[in-house]
């Protein structure tokens, strides 16, 4: 658990703008730990997505407003992210400087190379992460680039939904934010590995000793269980999509869909930790978190189990935290995986943060 600041942060709601739904946390912070105070999930409706470009706005505002209104609260300030083959992040290697000013330059000499957009299409923002391990003389800086577009409709629709934007973040490192401060992890020097499936994006993330040491994004998802969904029961895809978050499928879908679906998924995650391990030389993980709306169906988490070989749980991050008596408990716990980005977002009201 992280301390308490001397100077309380203000409380600000994490909102996770999915492609098919928006999740949106509200945490605080006591001297007896983190207090979930409000939470909401909103499916967005028609297609408006192209991969993650937004093609409806007015769908994606109608459900960012209803947001707004159950979370019943008058905190305005929100945190947001994005992902995405628009958003770069990597570790460059750089010369030790005396102030970010001076850094910048160097950064944007060194991004120039590295996006494939023009520079000025894109918002820049860089960390540093202390002296590098494996270029002597060098600090390891983690530059990151998203295209303005991509970030620019999303502060709109924000903004039209009466809520203020402090920070834009990415989805993987608030995936990371999520772990470090819900999972409960008794051996620190040991990563931790989540594996987030949403509706068009797997997202492998591995953290170890509080710091997100890997992420990366696969084009796999929910989705295409949707779509075996709607072709082998000849329903409509919609009809599908609400129906899997309802839980009313007909009852023998887990046995005529989803194995089919488990055997690609399995593939994909398979492949996902064979290039964790490639690129960074570590050991297969005994076990996973699992996140995202996958976690959320039993019987794919148990066969994940069975056919990994991995011990697969489901990621709840308010497991063992105060719930605002208010709060429906039984249907969060329902969803509770699919929080898990939005846990994150919120979770900046607990760490200094700059523009």
């Amino acid at each position: 658990m992280k301390s308490l600041f001397k100077k309380k942060l203000p409380p600000i709601v994490g909102l996770d703008i999915g492609t098919r739904q928006i999740k949106a946390v509200w945490l605080e912070q006591t001297k007896d730990g983190f207090v979930l105070q409000g939470y909401a999930c909103e499916p967005i409706s028609k297609i408006a997505f192209s991969e993650r470009d937004i093609k409806d706005y007015e769908s994606i505002s109608v459900a960012l407003k209803k947001i707004r209104k159950a979370l019943k609260t008058k905190t305005k300030l929100a945190n947001i992210a994005v992902a995405g083959t628009s958003v770069i992040s990597k570790i460059v290697y750089m010369d030790p400087e005396p102030n970010d000013y001076d850094l910048e330059s160097q950064i944007e000499i060194e991004a120039d190379s590295l996006i494939p957009y023009p520079i000025e299409e894109v918002y820049l923002d860089f960390e540093k992460l202390g002296p590098s391990k494996t270029h002597t003389g060098k600090m390891n800086v983690l530059l990151t680039a998203a295209h303005k577009d991509l970030v620019d409709s999303r502060l709109l629709l924000t903004r039209e939904a009466n809520f203020e934007p402090k920070i834009v973040d990415m989805e993987n490192y608030a995936l990371g934010n999520s772990i470090d401060f819900f999972h409960s992890n008794s051996d620190k020097d040991k990563p931790v590995c989540c594996i987030n499936v949403g509706a068009s994006l797997l997202q492998i993330c591995v953290v170890k000793n509080g710091d997100t040491i890997y992420t990366k994004e696969h084009s796999f998802g929910l989705n295409n269980l949707v779509s075996d969904i709607s072709a082998i029961h000849m329903i409509e895809r919609e009809t599908a999509e609400r129906q899997l978050m309802e839980g009313t499928l007909p009852g023998n879908w887990v046995e005529d869909t989803l194995p089919m679906f488990a055997s690609n998924l399995q593939q994909s995650i398979n492949r996902a930790l064979q290039m964790y391990m490639s690129t960074t030389h570590a050991d297969r993980p005994t076990e996973i978190l699992l996140s995202g709306g996958a976690a959320n169906i039993a019987p794919l988490v148990d066969i994940l189990n069975q056919d990994l070989g991995l011990n697969v749980t489901s990621f709840n991050p308010f497991r063992g935290m105060s719930i605002n008596p208010k709060l429906d408990v039984a249907k969060l716990n329902k969803i509770a995986p699919q929080l898990t980005i939005a846990a994150g977002l919120a979770s900046r009201s607990f760490i200094p943060w700059h523009i």
